[in-house]
């Protein structure tokens, strides 16, 4: 990974410092209802402050495509920034242009300053140049703390770094470091666990690892078209059958490259996708042909558990089975468990991103255990498929 710039770099004192920030949060009736990446910022705000600056956030929310749309107005996050903060934050409900200008100049110090979301204007997506001039005009440092949004080259993210003295927030700093420790300069040997149901929306994903890591862990509904490439019948199972010439092109490049694929040696299998279905253990190669595989089995998870015992760096993306429903979030679950242990005793290095990831890291109880998780999402899934993100691009020093 590059050499980057952070805070620590730059001279803040005295100066208005455009932050930008994801406060893209869930919202119902009006009311945020977690307010976790709002949480996340706060450092970075109160570190800009502490170093003489004046923090003016840029945010974007929902997807209003380059038009006002008052329900997507970041007015709605203003009392949760607020409460997160400990003090009031001022809004301006433009982001560029005179209303912006005479809010900022109103600021003093120890003052935070909200703009309106940024995607109301079409320049934003665009990465046009005129609106990005127009944002850096407001503001004499550039400081980045939305890893969540860098993989996106637009105007907040990646042109308003051209033009200032630019740096990332100590979130952005923490996600680089996590991530450039799981697949940059990692300790080996390394492991990745990647899962969901198909395999065909992460092929890049799969074609970066396999020349990165030691061990790929494969399961989910992506395992079961490894399972059929390799002539092995999986019943009414979810499984890209079209996709099998692929899946043996995948195994035999990691086999060149000295990367052991682990696919599940034994299944969970049910009749019916619902809650408490009646179910069985079967070896891989015995699924009944009217029943559908929904987990990893017993034997698969031991094996699991041994390779995690011998690495010293995992990366981790997507469950083992269909985690959402009990009692097929066995194995995710209890390979989720063995992993946390391992990081507690600072045996492995564990890094871990992606929407469902998240989620079934914190069904298991875990998520406080692991060394670095993600919430970044399609960043997340960038990074590990080795693309290289415009908003960290950015960044660097030059």
């Amino acid at each position: 990974m590059a050499d980057f710039n952070t805070i620590d770099d730059l001279d803040l004192n005295g100066k208005v410092v455009l932050t930008r920030v994801d406060v893209n949060v869930p919202v119902e009736n009006g009311l945020v209802t977690d307010a976790t990446r709002i949480e996340k910022i706060v450092p970075t705000i109160k570190d800009i402050q502490s170093k003489g600056g004046i923090p003016v956030l840029l945010a974007h929310f929902d997807r209003p495509k380059g038009k006002r749309v008052d329900s997507m107005s970041l007015q709605i996050v203003l009392p949760a920034l607020e409460a997160a903060l400990g003090q009031p934050v001022k809004f301006s409900d433009e982001a560029i242009g005179g209303t912006a200008k005479r809010a900022v100049a109103d600021l003093q110090p120890g003052d935070v300053l909200l703009l309106e979301n940024t995607r109301f204007y079409p320049g934003e997506e665009t990465n046009d140049a005129t609106f990005a001039a127009s944002l850096a005009a407001l503001g004499q440092a550039y400081v980045n703390d939305a890893f969540s949004a860098a993989h996106r080259a637009h105007a907040s993210t990646e042109g308003i770094a051209q033009l200032l003295p630019a740096a990332a927030g100590r979130l952005m700093e923490a996600e680089l470091k996590a991530l450039d420790a799981a697949l940059g300069a990692p300790q080996r040997p390394v492991v990745a666990v990647v899962g969901g149901a198909k395999v065909s929306t992460k092929l890049d994903l799969l074609g970066n690892l396999i020349s990165k890591v030691d061990h790929l862990v494969i399961g989910g509904g992506m395992a079961n078209t490894f399972l059929v490439a390799q002539g092995i019948e999986v019943g009414k199972s979810l499984a890209e059958r079209d996709m099998a010439d692929t899946a043996r092109e995948i195994m035999s490049k990691a086999s060149g490259a000295g990367c052991t694929i682990h696919l599940p040696v034994d299944v969970v299998v049910a009749r019916e996708f619902k809650a408490g279905a009646e179910n069985q253990t079967v070896p891989t190669d015995a699924c009944p042909a009217d029943a559908m595989i929904l987990d990893a089995g017993p034997e698969t998870v031991a094996k699991i558990r041994t390779v995690f015992e011998s690495s010293r760096t995992l990366i981790w993306n997507g469950p083992l089975g269909a985690f959402e429903i009990q009692p097929f979030d066995a194995a995710t679950n209890a390979a989720a468990q063995e992993a946390a242990e391992l990081t507690r005793a600072g045996k492995l290095i564990s890094v871990a991103g992606g929407g469902d990831t998240v989620a079934a890291l914190n069904k298991a109880g875990v998520s406080g255990d692991f060394t670095f998780i993600s919430t970044a999402g399609g960043a997340f899934l960038e990074w590990m498929e080795g693309k290289e993100l415009p908003g960290v691009a950015a960044l660097q020093k030059r």
